[in-house]
């Protein structure tokens, strides 16, 4: 039985993670401090394989101690995105940056790594042209330098798979409201309009579910993939701000769009990217766009404009 240590397990992806890597036979030790008070594990609790410990990942007494006996790591525990990280920058490098290198530190060489580092680290560029593994990363905020930073740590030390996840979607237990689809999803269904700036940026997207089971392949197909940093996103969902909303439209027809000429956004990302690596090896995201919307909107629906202010 593979054994699993999760830090930040309780958040946007982590809860979703959590479930599929049990459904594979694993045994799943999870770590979060329930920043938010989440409740997003409990349906597993009933599994004999999963444990959980309240606990900070940046605590070096705790975290020797939960590596120990197991096979995989996968640090997750972040602060997300670049308004959160300059709101505290202190805080975000020790998150971010400092604790997966304390991680990496206190494993074993035998110990194997999964990290979701971010293909924002490809930061701004013309938006027309694929970027690969291989394309220069320049990050342009502290969220993705220091992701671009741990991953560096980790793939010189060995024996890690980094994942430059696209930017996800999709419902959780967990749910974010501060991711593109997310957001502009939910503004459609309570607000009934969007103001969109630099309508033109483009940026490539992934379903939470899609993410979820990329972990668990490349920890079912670690040999063959370590060493390595993969993109991982939807092929099809390379598209702009403008191809989004629009896309969104469709499933609300009432919603009223309107592309601001003057103005712009403080978020200067633009690219694309290439995920032919990753699926030659194998993985394929297949859950679009448009069911990631659908399945959105019931959610919205269904909890209400206050409830998701709970999240």
């Amino acid at each position: 039985m593979v054994k699993v240590l999760v830090t930040g397990g309780a958040g946007y992806i982590g809860s979703a993670l959590t479930g599929r890597l049990l459904l594979r036979g694993m045994d799943v030790a999870v770590v979060d401090n329930l920043l938010y008070r989440q409740t997003s594990l409990l349906q597993y609790f009933d599994d004999p394989r999963f444990s959980f410990v309240r606990g900070d990942a940046r605590d070096e007494r705790l975290m020797r101690e939960l590596v120990r006996d197991r096979d995989v790591i996968l640090p997750l525990a972040a602060i997300v995105g670049a308004p959160a990280c300059a709101r505290d920058p202190r805080l975000a490098t020790s998150v971010n940056l400092d604790a997966v290198a304390m991680l990496d530190r206190l494993r074993s060489p035998a110990q194997a790594v999964v990290f979701p580092t971010t293909n924002s680290g490809y930061g701004t560029t013309t938006g027309e042209s694929m970027c690969t593994e291989e394309t220069p990363l320049a990050p342009i905020s502290l969220y993705g330098r220091d992701k671009v930073e741990a991953e560096r740590i980790l793939l010189d030390r060995g024996n890690a798979v980094t994942l430059r996840l696209a930017t996800v979607f999709g419902v959780s237990p967990r749910m974010r409201l501060d991711l593109l689809v997310n957001d502009f999803t939910f503004r459609a269904v309570t607000d009934g309009f969007l103001v969109i700036f630099e309508k033109h940026f483009k940026r490539n997207f992934l379903h939470v579910l899609d993410a979820a089971d990329c972990f668990a392949f490349c920890i079912e197909h670690f040999a063959e993939m370590a060493g390595e940093a993969y993109n991982v996103g939807l092929n099809e969902a390379n598209i702009s701000k403008e191809e989004l909303a629009l896309a969104i439209k469709r499933r609300v027809p009432s919603l009223y769009i309107h592309f601001a000429e003057v103005g712009s956004d403080p978020d200067k990302r633009n690219y694309i990217v290439s995920n032919e690596k990753i699926n030659r090896k194998g993985f394929t995201a297949s859950r679009g766009l448009d069911e990631g919307i659908r399945q959105l909107i019931h959610a919205y629906r269904m909890i209400g404009k206050s409830g998701m202010y709970n999240y």
